[in-house]
């Protein structure tokens, strides 16, 4: 019996000592083996056929992590455990070096790299036939979406959305027209005294979405659409893996059951034009459902309901989420810099002794310099975009480095905003950094390239007029001025911003 007791302790030794580190070890380094045999063999090839002219592969430098999870743990650490997302990218570029701001790495599910820097984020974002939008995947945002098409789809889509929402008649029309809610919330939240700020933000942008993209108003439709969004955007950064359960399969239910609500809109309104009933006002489309329901292309063939629903639901997404974020965030902020709130309120004041109306215009707003640049530094400090996606389409070369066909990248524009490279003192709120523009590639909340976000203009406006009406006509307090922060799927305090909000 000791000499069973003996080897059975010789062979716990020799696991323990042994055994299982070098398990552990090829665990760690797996995933990077495996990719360094496959980059081996492909050299080879290409080697031996030297004639083709290929270069040899080179993959950034970086950790592929565990099999199947790759670096996830090591990105939910930073992101959900610590609350310091962009320690992240600094511990790659302790480990690594800075060198280009380009990692590989293995996140998502799918071997990838990080680009962090802004020439290699440009690289990527002006070399549109190199690179691809396949994830958030193309199934939620809609095939035939702006988002996803391309070529000479995606221009005549994109022309059309920003004429719809970006030229000067366009957006005195959507001033006029988002005001009265943005009026009404306010007074709304003075009478309940104490609010959510994330919430009641999500409440007001919706309405305005509503109406502006398929003239819907409040009620138990737009309510039933509220849900089901806010489902979508649930299913937006998930894995996609369709199955019972999943985040990601009741997203595509979510977004199933809006397009049928939007299609019953659409062919309301298709039955008014065999009707002989004219959609427009005074010349102008009511909503930007009817503008796409009359979009022609060079052989004056109108898209397909298909496609008309599609690039509904892909707006209302992008635009969604963010606008009501960057307004939570800016009650945020101007509750914790009171002097940036007193330079506000000063500028809009003036503005109002000056004007009789209620309302505020477009132009009225272009001519508050210092409200704008409170908008800007707003949406540069809320990150509501941490990383942007791409998937190469090729081997793609890049100073020196492949990134390989198939593989993702993500484009850490967080990093590029909290960088004190391009931002002094990136953390603190200080609208007069924008006295001067912004470094060269270091500003990029919507995208860039012919990607760029088409409704960038109308985020702005929507963000401007709120802060007029706040700033003329009310006071408010944080609840919870140390409230904990969370960073996914966006960053936000944890408790919504939660204010004792009254009229001054």
């Amino acid at each position: 019996m000791e000499f069973i007791s003996m080897v059975t302790s010789i062979w716990v030794v020799t696991w323990v000592l042994g055994i299982l580190p070098l398990m552990g070890c090829y665990l760690w380094w797996s995933n990077d083996l495996w990719c360094s045999l496959r980059l081996k063999l492909i050299n080879g090839r290409r080697e031996a056929n030297a004639k083709t002219g290929n270069s040899m592969i080179k993959l950034p430098p970086g950790h592929m992590g565990l099999p199947y999870v790759g670096e996830l743990l090591s990105f939910l650490w930073y992101f959900k455990i610590v609350g310091r997302p962009d320690d992240y990218i600094n511990s790659k570029r302790h480990r690594y070096g800075d060198g280009i701001g380009l990692y590989r790495t293995h996140l998502f599910g799918s071997p990838g790299v990080i680009a962090c820097k802004p020439a290699v984020i440009k690289f990527i974002m002006q070399t549109e036939s190199d690179f691809k939008i396949d994830w958030p995947s193309v199934e939620l945002v809609g095939a035939s979406s702006l988002v996803a098409v391309h070529g000479t789809s995606h221009t005549r889509l994109r022309s059309f959305v920003s004429r719809a929402i970006n030229l000067p008649q366009s957006l005195r029309h959507i001033a006029i027209m988002v005001q009265p809610r943005i009026i009404a919330a306010l007074q709304s939240w003075s009478n309940q005294g104490t609010i959510g700020a994330h919430l009641e933000a999500k409440k007001v942008t919706f309405e305005n979405i509503g109406s502006f993209f398929a003239s819907l108003e409040p009620g138990p439709v737009l309510d039933t659409l509220d849900k089901l969004f806010t489902g979508i955007l649930r299913g937006f950064r998930a894995s996609p893996i369709n199955f019972p359960g999943s985040a990601y399969r009741h997203a595509l239910q979510c977004r199933e059951k809006a397009t049928m609500i939007f299609r019953k809109e659409l062919e309301k309104k298709r039955k008014k034009i065999r009707d002989g009933v004219d959609v427009r006002v005074n010349n102008v489309t009511n909503d930007l459902m009817d503008g796409l329901m009359g979009l022609k292309d060079d052989e004056g063939k109108e898209l397909s309901d298909t496609e008309v629903l599609d690039n509904i639901v892909s707006l209302v997404i992008a635009g969604y989420e963010s606008t009501s974020l960057a307004i939570m965030w800016a009650l945020y902020y101007l509750a914790k810099y009171p002097s940036v709130l007193q330079k506000l309120r000063e500028e809009n004041m003036c503005l109002r002794k000056h004007k009789n109306e209620e309302q505020i215009t477009s132009d009225d707003i272009a001519k508050l310099n210092y409200t704008n640049k409170v908008v800007e530094e707003t949406i540069r400090m809320a990150n509501i975009a941490a990383f942007i996606f791409r998937t190469a389409t090729k081997d793609v070369e890049y100073k020196g480095y492949t990134i390989p066909r198939g593989w993702k990248v993500m484009m850490w524009v967080r990093y590029l905003h909290t960088n004190p490279e391009n931002f002094d003192d990136p953390m603190s709120f200080n609208p007069d950094r924008w006295n001067e523009p912004a470094k060269a590639g270091t500003y990029q909340v919507f995208g860039g390239g012919s990607r760029i976000c088409a409704g960038n203009m109308l985020a702005r406006l929507q963000v401007a007029i709120f802060l007029h009406h706040l700033a003329i006509g009310y006071k408010w307090e944080l609840v919870n001025p140390k409230a904990k922060m969370t960073y996914l799927p966006h960053p936000k305090p944890e408790d919504g911003v939660m204010i004792s909000f009254r009229k001054l």
